[in-house]
């Protein structure tokens, strides 16, 4: 460990990238402490402490919600454009195709960035009006210019984020956009370890330890299964050309456990919250049915119960759905087979997608089964031990360490490439 921070250290170009990057992450949450004008900032943090799905959001958000801030959106616009984009490209074959070169992919970003900024006006309209309507202490009566104002505002804020990821993400030490939401939830978990100590109890000492304890156990247990894989043999067959013959090696297929990263959490994330959201614009409606069904929605999606089965059985369903879609066995099958290999045992051609199929849906089971129980661990943790401000943990933890390793590998292959220069 001490020999690659000196190696790091001296590659002077990998050290500056690390220092831009660092840069880069302190302006981003110094954004998200500038306050929108008009907003009362005391009045919001007591709104969203006391809605457990508009919470949920504000961490993904860096914690930008509770302060009205500029970036207020944080980059969930961007990823909503990349998922939009992703589940075409499964409907639409010449979106498919595009991605398949480079040339391609960048025409597909372009329209990514495109389709974020009515995205992130859509969703500042929208978390604006839902705050009008929730409470009058937040906004007070504001003017059509300052409504205006602020929605363009916090959409420059999100278009802001949008190309400080991209500029990380050109260093080439780790994916831009996750490295903000990385820092947004390190800054959370700070602030939560602030209020515990703030508010420390000497009668739950051993439960905080209890949950230190299991915070360690998430983490390995995040690092096992993000690392762990099922390695598939592949044998090529011996090919003879003139003189000389070609092929014969024996190499392997990787199936990772946890294809999907944290992509179906995020799909979940936004599945649970989007009900109760809708509801929140018609608690206040004059026809007494539908004012009713609001709150029957709301009060139905904060039971704890009910929130933690559908949290759970969306994020396993999503993981075997977005394995679907970014793993093709037909695809690697035929590849497999222009290139000369096989599985041995296994025949050519459609034989061998059916195993491949076979064997990656047992995989993900487990990954499935492990994202579902990481994703509810804060509800549970919070029923167990009765603290609020432990309501984060499992998708936080998850979501970190996913980062953390992401980054690592990439710093690592940067001082592989510089000592085969060197050679």
């Amino acid at each position: 460990m001490y020999e690659k921070l000196i190696q790091i250290w001296k590659a002077r170009d990998l050290r500056n990238s690390l220092f831009f990057v660092l840069a880069m992450l302190v302006i981003f949450r110094l954004a998200a402490h500038i306050p929108v004008p008009g907003v009362d900032t005391q009045a919001l943090k007591d709104f969203f402490a006391s809605n457990q799905i508009l919470g949920l959001m504000n961490i993904f958000a860096g914690g930008g919600m509770t302060n009205f801030s500029i970036v207020m959106m944080g980059v969930g616009p961007y990823i909503t454009s990349s998922i939009i984009f992703q589940l075409l490209a499964m409907i639409i074959p010449q979106l498919e195709e595009l991605n398949k070169e480079e040339a391609g992919r960048q025409k597909v970003n372009m329209w990514t960035r495109w389709l974020t900024v009515p995205l992130a006006v859509l969703e500042a309209y929208g978390m604006i009006t839902l705050l009008r309507r929730s409470s009058h202490l937040i906004l007070g009566d504001i003017s059509a210019f300052n409504l205006l104002a602020m929605i363009i505002t916090v959409a420059a804020g999100t278009v802001f984020l949008m190309w400080l990821g991209e500029l990380i993400t050109e260093k080439k030490v780790g994916n831009g956009i996750s490295l903000l939401i990385f820092a947004g939830i390190v800054s959370g978990l700070l602030q939560t370890a602030q209020q515990v100590i703030v508010t420390f109890d000497p009668s739950k000492l051993y439960v905080i330890l209890g949950f230190l304890a299991i915070a360690i156990i998430t983490i390995v247990g995040v690092v096992v299964v993000n690392e762990g894989q099922r390695n598939v043999p592949v044998q090529y067959a011996r090919q003879i050309r003139g003189n000389r013959m070609f092929g014969g090696a024996s190499t392997h297929l990787p199936l990772r456990v946890n294809m999907a990263g944290v992509i179906p959490i995020i799909f979940a994330i936004s599945v649970v919250i989007f009900p109760p959201m809708i509801a929140q614009f018609f608690i206040h409606a004059r026809t007494v049915f539908i004012a009713n069904a609001a709150q029957w929605t709301i009060d139905f999606f904060q039971n704890q119960l009910v929130y933690a089965i559908l949290y759970f059985l969306l994020v396993f369903a999503f993981t075997f759905f977005y394995t679907e879609v970014i793993f093709h066995p037909t695809q690697i099958a035929e590849n497999l087979q222009k290139q000369g290999g096989f599985i041995p045992g296994i025949r050519p051609g459609r034989h061998t997608s059916e195993y491949l199929a076979n064997t990656t849906h047992k995989i993900i089971f487990v990954g499935a089964l492990f994202l579902g129980l990481i994703a509810i661990l804060p509800l549970v943790l919070r029923y167990f031990t009765g603290i609020q401000s432990l309501s984060i943990g499992g998708t936080s933890l998850l979501i970190v360490v996913s980062v953390v390793i992401e980054t690592v590998k990439q710093i690592e292959s940067q001082l592989t490439m510089r000592e085969y220069e060197g050679m």
